[in-house]
């Protein structure tokens, strides 16, 4: 049933993402982009982010560019080196996921209480390990 909770949540996103100008967007991209983060990220700090291979980083990487969520830049500190950053699509996604995010949030509440919604929430953070990349969309927007 969580599953189910889950897959509902993100087809309901990406349905929303499609009419707001955003049809091609999936949601490893949204996994993508956050681990690049708002000051950017190497191909292997994005891998370690992701617990996934360079080589798996790079072809997600290679993916979101060609969309136009991302580009790889020289290192402003070390010109051999490149940095993902998003561009301004890529954080335009993000920030219209965190919105579409928000709304199914309070209507969860709406529908379960407030109180249920705050103890699952709870439950769920404490079955999760902490060493896992924690993807918090709205936190990552500040």
């Amino acid at each position: 049933m969580l599953l189910a909770g889950f897959r509902a949540i993100i087809d309901e996103l990406h349905t929303e993402l499609s009419s707001r100008g955003h049809p091609d967007a999936r949601p490893a991209h949204g996994f993508v982009l956050q681990a690049i983060g708002p000051d950017g990220a190497t191909a292997s700090e994005v891998a370690r982010r992701l617990g996934v291979s360079k080589q798996a980083a790079g072809k997600s990487i290679e993916r979101i560019e060609v969309l136009g969520y991302a580009a790889r830049i020289a290192d402003e500190m070390d010109g051999r080196r490149k940095v993902v950053r998003l561009t301004d699509y890529g954080v335009d996604l993000l920030t219209e996921s965190a919105k579409i995010l928000d709304r199914i949030h309070r209507r969860w509440v709406r529908a379960l209480g407030v109180d249920r919604v705050r103890a699952l929430e709870s439950d769920l953070r404490s079955m999760t390990p902490s060493a896992v990349f924690r993807l918090d969309l709205a936190g990552w927007l500040g």
